[in-house]
């Protein structure tokens, strides 16, 4: 990976990791059309781990207000750090059992264009979705949950379908953003603590220069891009990012059918 391949790779996470188009796809479709070939998913995990230190950025003061709020025994608190541990584990669960059937395919294109239109269909399904509340109930945390452990698939959007989630659970959109993000945290971290043994041999291939311009790039667009998609949510225009998807699925699928 040279350096001109690193910031683009950098932008594509940094930008797409928190818009609801899916960073993952995004990575996958980037490196097939400027000729990168990563070695393993370390690259992948590491930046969605800088794209972490952006959401650490932008909501580390709720964050350490919730751990607060468990140490001195808040009952806001502990509710809401218990909602999110329990929206966290199906991801976990399944992250944990099928992460090499889930790697093996990771770079299928045909898939690939598949999942970008469900996530689009994800998208458009929360127009006129409203609500006003602040922390979902127990079973909309599930709900949430099981829509990040579907995002485990690649072109399958994690901001898209949590925040659709957390929308159908009648979430404010800053609300719907805000538990989305924060409950990212230790799926990314712990996806991180699972590539991180093949660091050495990765980051030997790949370039530490280059590595590290990306990891930079990502982190400080993924900030830009938190803020810009809260925006459009407050707007009311979530499900405007699925056309998008929608187009980029079926160019991929065209572009999958015409390589054979």
């Amino acid at each position: 990976m040279n350096y001109w391949q690193a910031v683009v790779l950098g932008l594509v996470q940094g930008l797409t990791e928190f818009l609801p188009v899916s960073s993952s796809g995004h990575l996958v479709l980037a490196e097939a059309l400027i000729g990168v070939k990563m070695p393993g998913l370390f690259v992948e995990v590491a930046l969605h781990v800088a794209t972490l230190g952006s959401v650490l950025i932008v909501y580390g003061r709720r964050l350490w207000e919730i751990i607060r709020g468990v140490f001195t025994g808040s009952a806001q608190g502990v509710r809401h750090a218990a909602l999110l541990a329990v929206a966290t584990i199906p991801a976990a669960v399944i992250g944990i059992l099928f992460q090499k059937p889930i790697e093996e395919h990771f770079h299928s294109m045909l898939a690939l264009g598949i999942e970008f239109i469900v996530t689009g269909l994800l998208l458009w399904s929360t127009r006129g979705a409203s609500g006003d509340r602040t922390l979902p109930g127990w079973a909309g945390a599930v709900s949430i949950g099981l829509g990040q452990a579907f995002a485990i698939l690649p072109a399958i959007s994690r901001s898209g379908a949590t925040v659709a989630a957390a929308l159908w659970a009648r979430l404010s959109p800053a609300a719907a953003a805000e538990f989305s993000f924060l409950m990212a945290i230790p799926v990314i971290a712990g996806a991180a603590l699972l590539e991180a043994r093949h660091a050495a041999v990765n980051l030997s291939q790949v370039g530490q220069g280059p590595f590290v311009v990306s990891f930079l790039v990502s982190f400080v667009s993924g900030i830009f891009a938190i803020r810009f998609l809260v925006a459009m949510l407050r707007r009311g225009r979530f499900y405007a990012f699925a056309p998008y998807c929608w187009i980029v699925g079926i160019l991929t699928i065209v572009y999958a059918l015409g390589r054979g």
